[in-house]
């Protein structure tokens, strides 16, 4: 058996070598316990086996293209977290949620102790807006409440990464809702692609303010030059962070 694995959702250009060491570590623990985990980690959809007619569920239905008729060079992670060989892979709770848990075991779950805004397997993300606008810094309630600038949210144009993602979107979503408010206050919806991307486009003015996971914050601030430009001006509250998974058809003892 062929399996594969991949750490994506941390894997910045400037952290490759990181990620790679995490795996070579993580690696090992399989191999001891006679797994025959790969040496090298998926990053594209060319590292992906094909599935000639598809990736399929158990009542043989479709539920993702063959990774061998995407472009090789892109990297579709609908499709890797839906590959029958996925040994493990970091995802979200957003896509989890959105139907993706119906085709993947939960096999572990992410640390952000020593993070600001991280508490264990918790995690909220930062508000971000330019160090020129949404008043005084603000640091994360230490019970995990959301801490939301309400009256600075109005008119403004929100960036985000995705309509799917947790720490993104949905989390602020649902605070704005808990609040009893609702992502329309917003002038403008600005679809980024990924955290980063959503930095920038804040520190080029392009958007106003975006909602970005602690850890890619704390990331940003040591990688992303743009990110010496803003300023933290409130927290959405703490959920479960991003979970370890693996396909179904892998039948394993846990080591997570």
């Amino acid at each position: 058996m062929t399996w594969i694995a991949a750490l994506p959702m941390y894997d910045w250009a400037e952290l490759r070598p990181d990620t790679d060491a995490l795996w070579a570590s993580m690696r090992k623990r399989f191999l001891d316990h006679g797994i025959d985990a790969p040496e090298n980690l998926v990053r594209r959809n060319g590292d992906m086996p094909p599935v000639p007619g598809g990736i399929r569920a158990e009542d043989g239905s479709v539920i993702a293209p063959d990774p061998a008729t995407l472009d090789p060079e892109a990297f579709d992670l609908a499709v890797l977290w839906r590959h029958p060989d996925l040994l493990i892979s970091g995802t979200c709770w957003g896509p989890m949620e959105l139907g993706l848990k119906e085709y993947v075991q939960v096999i572990g779950q992410s640390d952000y102790d020593g993070i600001a805004g991280g508490a264990g397997e918790l995690y909220s993300s930062a508000i971000i807006a330019r160090a020129s606008e949404g008043g005084e810094d603000v640091g994360p309630s230490e019970a995990g409440e959301a801490r939301l600038p309400l009256e600075f949210f109005s008119t403004k144009r929100l960036a985000f990464n995705e309509h799917r993602s947790m720490s993104g979107y949905l989390s602020l979503k649902r605070d704005l809702e808990a609040a009893g408010g609702s992502l329309a206050m917003f002038a403008e919806l600005v679809e980024t692609g990924a955290h980063r991307a959503s930095v920038i486009a804040v520190a080029r003015g392009d958007a106003d303010v975006a909602a970005i996971d602690c850890k890619s914050w704390m990331l940003a601030q040591k990688h992303e030059p743009a990110a010496a430009d803003l300023h933290v001006i409130g927290w959405t509250a703490r959920r479960m962070g991003l979970p370890f998974i693996r396909s179904k058809a892998i039948d394993i003892p846990f080591l997570m």
